[in-house]
């Protein structure tokens, strides 16, 4: 359980420090990412989406066994993403250093499968009692 709980607080509180900065960092992708940004309400909406996760994930980790069935919904956020990411690489329409951001989410994810495994394990231990 204290597992569960480690995995969720790291990942809402790593997601809020890294996703929040995006808000003003708009324009720097677009210049360092050619062609600038075209659609700043995809980008926006992206990043208050992903911003929102965060605190899901806070909240998980409040009591991650009673909010175990959201832990498959975080595992599909992060694999979600992580899968986007590559399959636009492969098609040729992300460069490497757009793909790396994925390294700490793909992490996650796998960490979160983890939690979700610990977290039955608990649970019926519980219910043995």
């Amino acid at each position: 359980m204290r597992f569960a709980r480690v995995v969720f607080l790291i990942a809402g509180i790593w997601g809020v420090l890294v996703v929040t900065p995006l808000y003003f960092l708009f324009d720097l992708i677009g210049r360092q990412y050619p062609p600038p940004i075209t659609h700043p309400d995809f980008y926006y909406g992206f990043a208050s989406v992903t911003l929102a996760w965060q605190v899901a994930f806070l909240v998980i980790a409040s009591n991650p066994l009673r909010l175990r069935p959201m832990i498959p919904v975080a595992i599909l956020e992060k694999f979600g993403y992580v899968t986007s990411l590559g399959v636009l690489y492969a098609r040729g329409q992300l460069q490497v250093g757009q793909v790396a951001v994925g390294g700490p989410d793909l992490l996650l994810g796998l960490l979160f499968i983890a939690a979700f495994l610990k977290t039955r394990e608990f649970g019926l231990d519980q219910q043995r009692f």
